[in-house]
């Protein structure tokens, strides 16, 4: 919906004292314009938006029981931290960060009993920095896992969720 404004200029009559001397002027005055706006947002309105837009943020950017960096901050092979414990039902990030490409695969031999190795697995390959997958862990148990590329050198790590 638009809001309507009328404006109307008329002439006003004004008196006014110059070095002693009274002088007439007659100057036009705006009243109100006539004209089609939009109506601008209340002050409760913006509030109720902020705390709307602020709920939708944490919702959409759960906590992390854990983040483990794929890549050392300096260019090292490996998982930062290798070995981390969380409890049942906590999810841990990894985050692409270094020397990749990396993946993050868990070990059939070295999951807890009933665990599919290869459904919690990520074997496609994170390319670019800031690159993510999670995983939630909701069976106790040791977990261990890897990076296929890098394997070889000793990228390998431990969840342990108790």
């Amino acid at each position: 919906p638009r809001i309507h404004v009328t404006t109307h200029i008329k002439m006003a009559a004004m008196t006014s004292t110059f070095l002693g001397s009274a002088v007439a002027v007659k100057a036009p005055v705006k009243v109100a314009a006539k004209k089609a706006v939009a109506p601008v947002a209340s002050l409760d309105g913006l509030k109720k938006a902020a705390v709307v837009g602020a709920a939708t943020v944490l919702m959409a950017s759960p906590a992390f029981a854990a983040t483990i960096k794929l890549g050392g901050d300096n260019g090292e092979l490996g998982f930062f931290p290798n070995k981390i414990t969380v409890a049942k039902g906590e999810t841990i990030e990894f985050v692409n960060n270094k020397a990749f490409p990396h993946n993050v695969v868990f070990d059939e031999d070295n999951v807890p009993s009933g665990v599919n190795a290869d459904a919690i697995s990520h074997e496609d390959y994170l390319n670019g920095p800031g690159e993510k997958v999670t995983n939630k862990f909701d069976t106790p148990g040791t977990y261990g896992y890897y990076c296929e590329p890098h394997q070889g050198a000793g990228m390998q790590g431990t969840i342990i969720v108790q």
